[in-house]
């Protein structure tokens, strides 16, 4: 899943490689030997200070430009070795959403979306149809397909640029500061929008952005690309650890986007999922299953590791509940570490009791990244994860079953530190 710690690459072969790049406009030079790795099914974020050649970065992945000297690799193997027919095919699979969304005014968010489709001339009105129509759907766009841009919000711009970027299926999407000159409820919103149809449609995303540190949320891996080098790249986690004071300078900032990311309800909603399912489960004489999650040490891993570290963590817990109980689980956060799961009754794992449950999905959160020492390279602090499972009639209030829950929580995962892994000191 994208977006968590320590995120196990689908291939030791990057999908795309930057070898020693150079390229040089008149005599400015812009990129002086880069050297970078785009993994298949990962967002990479590309950060730094505006003018360093970010956006020209870009324009040599999808052929725009060519480098000056050194080799760009597609599943390793260089572009100079690639025959023209095969070159034509991975650029196929690129597609670009613009800074700007780069809507025409005088077309509809139907004839937008179509447009890829209709300059590759290789489909019929009504394949162009099908495929418009199904992405439309997919992002919530069907009622608006015969409007011009003018008439939509911001928000639906920003997913009609997505859904023109996404219509030709493509293998990798390149994101030019998607969120430009938006304040910053807007821009948490397009972060949101890339994190989710990254997860649905699994492309491999490449975004330049300045917008740190929120961009790092959605983020597998960073690059900062500093006077025409690349002077760091790795996970957020890594970064944010890092000594470099040059490095550091790049995480400052303030911090947002925590539920939109993880995909949980917030309390109020949760209350409300919660009722329903109880009114339901009453009228059919049955009873809820709900979870309760808690985060142990949460806090302590914010202030001595990092906040990112402690966001990407609960991040990672919210995606592992879903996966593990099913998309149709409703799950939400009731406080800084704890997130309540209403669990579908066909995803009750069979019938089984619900301390079978808890060893069921103790055992597959000690596989994910996030609870491996080697996520964390310099600093790690110890926390563990504890959980509880009831099942529950109508009429019992909310808080009442949340408190109850709390009451039976008990140990089902846990990450434990090396003794030295802890800021250079012996300590935990």
């Amino acid at each position: 899943m994208a977006s968590c710690i320590g995120i196990e690459m689908s291939s030791a072969v990057p999908l795309i490689e930057f070898r020693d790049i150079k390229k040089a406009f008149v005599e400015k030079v812009v990129l002086n030997g880069v050297n970078c790795s785009f993994f298949e099914g990962e967002i990479t974020t590309i950060i730094g200070k505006s003018g360093v050649g970010k956006s020209v970065f870009l324009k040599h992945i999808v052929g725009l430009l060519e480098p000056d000297a050194g080799e760009i690799l597609i599943n390793g193997v260089p572009i100079s070795k690639k025959t023209t027919d095969a070159m034509r095919e991975f650029r196929s699979k690129v597609s670009y959403m613009f800074q700007s969304n780069a809507l025409f005014d005088s077309m509809t968010v139907f004839d937008n979306i179509a447009l890829p489709l209709v300059e590759m001339r290789a489909y019929s009105k009504e394949e162009i149809r099908e495929r418009v129509f199904l992405r439309a759907r997919q992002l919530e766009l069907n009622e608006v397909l015969e409007k011009y841009p003018a008439q939509i919000s911001g928000g639906m711009q920003k997913r009609a640029a997505l859904a023109r970027a996404l219509v030709t299926n493509p293998k990798v999407v390149l994101f030019d500061e998607p969120t430009a000159g938006l304040d910053p409820l807007r821009k948490n919103a397009v972060f949101s929008m890339v994190h989710h149809y990254q997860k649905r449609f699994g492309f491999t995303g490449i975004i330049v952005s300045h917008d740190i540190p929120d961009v790092f949320y959605i983020s597998d891996r960073v690059a900062i690309l500093n006077n025409g080098k690349i002077i760091f790249e790795g996970t957020p986690i890594e970064l944010e650890q890092a000594d470099n004071p040059e490095i550091k300078m790049f995480i400052e900032g303030e911090f947002g986007l925590i539920d939109k990311l993880t995909g949980l309800y917030t309390e109020v909603e949760l209350e409300k999922a919660m009722q329903n399912a109880l009114e339901i489960a009453g009228v059919k004489g049955t009873e809820v299953a709900i979870a309760l999650f808690s985060l142990g040490n949460l806090e302590e891993v914010d202030e001595h590791v990092g906040h990112i570290a402690s966001h990407k963590i609960f991040q990672c817990l919210a995606g592992a509940i879903m996966d593990f109980f099913g998309q149709n689980a409703v799950a939400g956060r009731t406080g800084t570490n704890e997130i309540v799961a209403v669990i579908d009754e066909m995803q009750d794992k069979k019938g089984s009791g619900a301390e079978e449950i808890l060893m069921q999905f103790g055992d597959m959160l000690r596989s994910r990244p996030f609870l491996k020492k080697e996520s964390y390279p310099r600093v790690c602090k110890n926390f563990s994860i504890r959980a509880s499972i009831g099942k529950f009639k109508r009429n019992v209030p909310c808080d009442v079953i949340i408190n109850g829950l709390r009451r039976q929580l008990v140990d089902i995962a846990s990450l434990k530190c090396p003794k030295n892994l802890y800021k250079g000191e012996n300590r935990q």
